[in-house]
């Protein structure tokens, strides 16, 4: 069996970066980029702060770069999605992969760029307007929403977090809670920074039942616990109820913290020596393609180390 230097499981930023720094350090690189390949960008319009692009470029398009750019210099793409990882008991530095295609690779290292996903409402209507007035990221997106009306859904910190960034663009921002105040996991300063910001409007006892439009997002219908249905005109929805890593299939492997981040034990080092790691699988604060290219760059420089020695 064909034996790997590095092994990259992820074909998002991270795991690209990571592929063409390896490959451009000759390094025997196979990259199992999942299927359907790409990561989050592959659903994302136009991505505006990605440093090289003054125009913006389209989130499809900037992967399709980066991969043509890895396998230039030699990186070979599988686009399966892996089921576990193991360590051979025979080889403390032989890796063992599975794929839900029964294909099996080995490799004397391992870089996890496998990413995280957001929690959803799990609408049908959700799915048809994602990139087309539902977003799942603020900092990415809210800046396509100057003067517009749009809306949260989330009660923890980090949808308060979103709203706040919101009122910077949006000419009105309401934050659509299920429960009362007191159910809600945001901290009280939190709390308050919201209701002091004359943008920023709660809505109480109420879900996100069905988003409606033709080509783009135009309106929401809401179930109110204590009332009737109401229709909402709204140009865009954040969902902000929180982000879960891709990190299922590791098992007990390597150490994790109790969301299934990874832990980092010494900038892109797992607890399993030979294992690094890069992108959003192990970043629950800035989930962004260049913090996750950056990361990349990181582990693959650090594989290098690694097999070096």
């Amino acid at each position: 069996m064909e034996i790997y230097d590095v092994i990259i499981i992820g074909g998002g930023v991270s795991g690209l970066t990571a592929s063409i720094y390896t490959s451009r350090a000759y390094i025997k690189t196979l990259n199992l980029a999942g299927f359907p390949s790409g990561g989050q960008l592959m659903w994302t319009t136009e991505v505006e702060n990605f440093p090289g692009f003054p125009d913006g470029v389209l989130g499809p398009e900037l992967i399709e770069k980066m991969r043509k750019q890895a396998e230039k210099y030699g990186t070979h793409f599988v686009d399966e999605n892996v089921v576990s990882l193991s360590k051979l008991q025979e080889s403390e530095l032989l890796f063992e992969i599975k794929t839900d295609s029964n294909s099996v690779f080995r490799a004397k290292s391992i870089i996890i760029a496998v990413g995280s996903s957001p929690n959803k409402l799990g609408l049908a209507s959700e799915e048809v307007f994602s990139s087309r007035g539902v977003s799942y990221c603020a900092v990415c997106d809210g800046a396509f929403f100057k003067e517009k009306v749009v809306g949260v859904v989330g009660g923890g910190d980090s949808a308060m977090e979103e709203a706040s960034y919101l009122s910077k663009y949006a000419k009105e921002v309401y934050i659509f809670v299920r429960g009362l105040e007191k159910d809600m996991k945001a901290s009280k300063i939190m709390i308050d920074r919201a209701k002091n910001n004359p943008k920023i409007k709660f809505v109480m006892q109420t879900e996100v039942k069905e988003f409606i439009g033709t080509t783009k997002l135009e309106k929401v219908l809401l179930k109110h616990l204590d009332g009737p249905d109401t229709e909402l005109f709204i140009d865009g929805v954040f969902i902000a109820i929180g982000w879960k890593p891709n990190t299922s299939f590791l098992g007990d492997l390597i150490e994790k913290d109790p969301l299934g981040y990874i832990k980092v034990t010494d900038h892109t080092k797992t607890s399993e020596n030979g294992i690094y790691v890069c992108g959003d699988s192990a970043d629950p604060r800035y989930r962004q393609a260049i913090t996750a290219a950056g990361t990349g760059a990181m582990s693959a420089i650090d594989v290098e180390r690694f097999l070096s020695h």
